[in-house]
């Protein structure tokens, strides 16, 4: 015979359980729209391990899309509940790392000739410096903003020119997530400024941002 306590602690069992999807269903209790995310600090500990990872394959900086790109499927697949196991997260970063290395390269050079052109503007030797700076910098958040557009874009079948192809599409369609988007971009440029190390925890976060703007709930 079972004790009341054996009972409580088998029925939160079950209630977790039918809430991340891994167990029968209860009733016709309506399942979780982000039933891996159902525990705040296992998704924060996944959070950082996925920060972690882009780190490490963003290393050489022109493999930052390609680390992107497959940190944001994983994500994706773990908040949804899915196999999201770390092997398909290597899987992912080999499939999109060579094409993905013309992506880095373009995003790379183009920070740094906006980033020159943002210093000149502040030297004084340009005339016109105050207009040449803010183009600098709007064009440094279409850089950023694009960049994690493409790395939520991308897919094994779509592939980085379909990724790209789609980006103004997805910019019409929710100006406020492109937004949203830079303000996550600005966090990452903002906490590693801060402290360098922190990078792993700010790139993370925007992983999680990329996964979970599009899905947000929205007024029509």
């Amino acid at each position: 015979m079972t004790s009341p306590r054996s009972e409580r602690r088998a029925a939160r069992a079950a209630r977790r359980a039918d809430a991340d999807g891994s167990g029968p269903t209860l009733g016709d209790t309506p399942r979780l729209r982000n039933p891996g995310a159902a525990g705040a600090f296992a998704l924060f500990g996944e959070v950082l391990l996925v920060g972690l990872l882009v780190s490490l394959v963003s290393l050489p900086v022109l493999t930052l899309p390609a680390a992107l790109a497959a940190g944001t499927r994983h994500l994706r697949r773990y908040i949804a509940a899915d196999d999201s196991r770390v092997r398909f997260f290597w899987q992912d970063v080999r499939a999109a790392l060579l094409p993905g290395l013309v992506v880095g390269l373009v995003a790379a050079v183009a920070t740094v000739v906006l980033l020159i052109d943002i210093d000149l503007a502040r030297s004084g030797f340009l005339p016109g410096g105050p207009v040449v700076g803010a183009v600098g910098w709007i064009g440094l958040a279409v850089v950023a903003v694009s960049l994690l557009l493409a790395a939520s874009l991308w897919s094994p079948d779509l592939g980085w020119r379909g990724a790209i192809r789609a980006i103004p599409e997805a910019v019409r369609g929710d100006i406020a997530g492109a937004l949203y988007l830079l303000a996550a971009a600005g966090f990452v440029v903002v906490v590693t400024w801060m402290l360098p190390p922190l990078f792993v925890a700010g790139i993370g976060c925007a992983v999680l941002a990329v996964v979970s703007i599009p899905s947000r709930p929205r007024r029509r």
